[in-house]
């Protein structure tokens, strides 16, 4: 909590420091005059990135809770999942195991974490695509908690997008 109030004293204390013209400090009539006639859209512009980007920052910084039913989890990679009840299909592929693509949702439908070997029965929301050997849509899967992370790195991502928008 204490965080959450220092970062709101630092934005409005730039934006407080945004919105004091320098030439106001030298020409009071003529930087009065211009203040009337143009809005500072330097400032408003500051204010509004400050709005944007104060939630990102504060939800980079939180810890992640304990796992709950109803909470949406990401596969930490390419992991393979353990279906609960079998699915019956016409293929002829085992349908005990399926692969969840890097970062796929799930919603968790049971939770034992506390237990030693603590695992979590999930629905898989991701991967529209009913492609063998990949999880379908909807399907409820078994996963140990070293497979799953709750929180996106959301900084990590922004990063990667990124470089992957300007290269290198």
């Amino acid at each position: 909590m204490v965080n959450v109030k220092m970062m709101l004293r630092s934005c409005y204390a730039i934006v407080k420091f945004a919105t004091i013209s320098p030439r106001m400090a030298h020409d009071s009539q003529n930087a009065h005059h211009q203040s009337q006639a143009e809005p500072p859209l330097w400032s408003i512009g500051m204010a509004m990135l400050i709005i944007l980007l104060a939630p990102l920052v504060l939800y980079s910084f939180s810890p992640a809770g304990p796992i709950r039913q109803g909470d949406t989890v990401f596969s930490d990679g390419q992991q393979r999942a353990r279906f609960t009840t079998l699915i019956t299909s016409p293929s002829s592929h085992p349908d005990e195991i399926c692969l969840l693509d890097p970062n796929s949702p799930l919603i968790v439908l049971e939770n034992s974490t506390d237990e030693a070997d603590g695992f979590i029965t999930a629905e898989v929301q991701g991967n529209p695509t009913a492609e063998w050997p990949f999880c379908p849509v909807h399907a409820e899967v078994r996963l140990s908690l070293h497979q799953v992370f709750q929180k996106p790195a959301v900084l990590g991502t922004v990063r990667d997008t990124l470089m992957r928008w300007f290269g290198r």
